[in-house]
């Protein structure tokens, strides 16, 4: 497609969420391996876009993958029954530096800087967060919330308002200190203008819905609540519409040249909800008959013990969530938008939901990338076929993963190479729309950085006996203890809610 040469300063902004800021493994780490990072590797010159970095302490709140892998290499393999105790205190030191580190215990968080970033994405946020939430009322709602250290609480409870503070506010300056994502937008487009808007927002108006297994619909007079006030789960469809027809307004005087938005994924594709069925029959419809925590196994179910939602609930969600992408497509045609398809293609490899079948090729480039490793060459089958899932991940004897690598440890975002192929169906979509890329996706370098499925730590290994062990109910105080320690981190793996 032609496309005469762009005059605006800027050539790719983003205003988005957890999945646009890069949010994998129970927290945000290293920004520079997020999907529009690939996006602006395919430029030539690559163009400046900056953003934010997180990768003090293991992220904020916590990247799962490096404690675990820090466990891996102090204890080896497995932890011994006699290595509990000290695994715990390890734990417990290192939740407690990550905690001490974000609250500001350790430096000075801010950053001297003149321009807002160009990546404004905060995890946890919905659509209205896009222009109620700023530096202020987060710094606000953290100091009139203040947390208390015990060892059931060793997370930064407050990370996500943290995060928000450090995207938005970066200096922690009084004259910024109103600005939303928005606004930031606003200075940067007033700024000599924005070529490429991404727009990444509305997964969140669902997403508690599957972290909570609560279906607790909007009411008309809380929509836009501060996200520490809400109390539903989900939005109802003309709740979500009213929200992205004013975000639609709002966007459409930045004046972006063009700009992109996504349609949503089904929330029930991720394995942070396990699906299970209660007669372990073959499932009906694509569903089964419940979904629950992504640790209980179908044998160890039971639908008056554990938390989950129905089969019905499930269809419910998908349902709705067929509308609110009608709602976006709706809009984005009245405002000239171009929607990337990011729904039809997380659904055509939910290879579970399929039965084993995929609808969706994987890149060739991913394939040889895969090949050229030792680590990940055996997932490429003899035939060519790429073996990742949609699956909560599974390691071999050999310590290979054999199952899963498109969703990382918190079962709700993607790993490094599901960032890769969602960037790669943005950069499709874009090039359709007259942007000129230089080169395609580095899947070399996609395969490289993602050490979680080229070298997963050891102990992942022994995922299904630590999981296990965090559903027994043990007298001892030991096992109370450990438990409730590996309980927590469990709950920064499969956050309860994003908003």
């Amino acid at each position: 497609m032609f496309s005469k040469k762009s005059d605006a300063k800027h050539k790719l902004v983003v205003i988005g969420d957890s999945l646009s800021q890069g949010f994998h493994n129970g927290g945000i780490y290293r920004t520079d391996i997020n999907f529009p990072a690939f996006i602006q590797r395919c430029f030539d010159p690559e163009p400046d876009f900056q953003q934010p970095a997180f990768t003090a302490q293991a992220g904020i709140p916590l990247n799962i993958e490096v404690l675990v892998r820090g466990m891996s290499e102090k204890y080896g393999d497995e932890i011994e029954w006699n290595e509990l105790l000290p695994a715990s205190k390890y734990m417990i030191s290192t939740l407690k530096r990550i905690k001490k580190y974000w609250e500001g215990g350790m430096k000075d968080l801010s950053v001297e800087r003149a321009n807002p970033y160009h990546n404004q994405s905060v995890w946890g946020f919905n659509i209205s967060d896009s222009w109620v939430v700023n530096e202020k009322n987060s710094r606000e709602y953290i100091r009139k919330n203040p947390e208390t250290f015990t060892v059931f609480n060793m997370l930064p409870e407050h990370a996500k308002f943290t995060t928000a503070r450090l995207v938005l506010n970066p200096t922690f300056k009084k004259e910024y200190e109103n600005r939303s994502q928005l606004d930031n937008a606003q200075i940067l487009a007033d700024d000599g203008g924005i070529e490429n808007l991404i727009l990444c927002l509305g997964h969140n108006n669902m997403i508690a819905a599957v972290t909570d297994l609560k279906l607790i619909w909007t009411e008309g007079d809380d929509l836009e609540a501060f996200p520490g006030k809400r109390k539903y789960t989900l939005y109802r469809p003309e709740h979500f519409e009213q929200q992205y027809r004013k975000l639609a307004e709002k966007v459409s005087k930045l004046g972006a040249e063009r700009v992109f938005v996504p349609t949503l994924p089904y929330v029930t594709i991720p394995p942070v909800m396990r699906g299970v069925n209660s007669d372990l029959s073959s499932k009906r419809l694509g569903y089964f008959d419940y979904y629950t925590r992504f640790w209980i196994w179908d044998e160890d179910f039971h639908p008056d013990k554990h938390p989950h939602l129905t089969k019905d609930e499930a269809i419910h969600l998908d349902l709705t969530m067929d509308e609110y992408n009608a709602i976006i497509k709706q809009v984005a045609n009245e405002y000239g938008w171009n929607v990337v398809p990011v729904a039809k293609n997380v659904a055509g490899l939910a290879r579970r939901r399929l039965g084993g079948e995929l609808v969706r090729e994987f890149p060739r480039g991913l394939k040889d990338a895969l090949l050229k490793r030792e680590s990940t060459k055996h997932l490429v089958s003899p035939n060519g076929d790429v073996n990742l899932s949609t699956d909560f991940l599974r390691l071999n004897d050999e310590g290979k993963l054999y199952k899963g690598g498109i969703f990382s440890l918190d079962g709700l975002h993607p790993t490094t190479i599901g960032y890769g192929l969602m960037a790669n169906v943005y950069v499709k979509t874009m090039a359709r729309a007259g942007v000129k890329f230089e080169r395609g996706i580095n899947w070399d370098l996609v395969v490289s950085e993602d050490t979680l499925v080229n070298d997963p730590p050891k102990l992942l290994a022994e995922l299904r006996l630590v999981l296990r062990m965090l559903a027994m109910n043990h007298q001892e105080k030991i096992f109370s203890i450990s438990k409730n320690i590996l309980s927590q981190v469990m709950e920064v793996v499969s956050p309860r809610r994003h908003d």
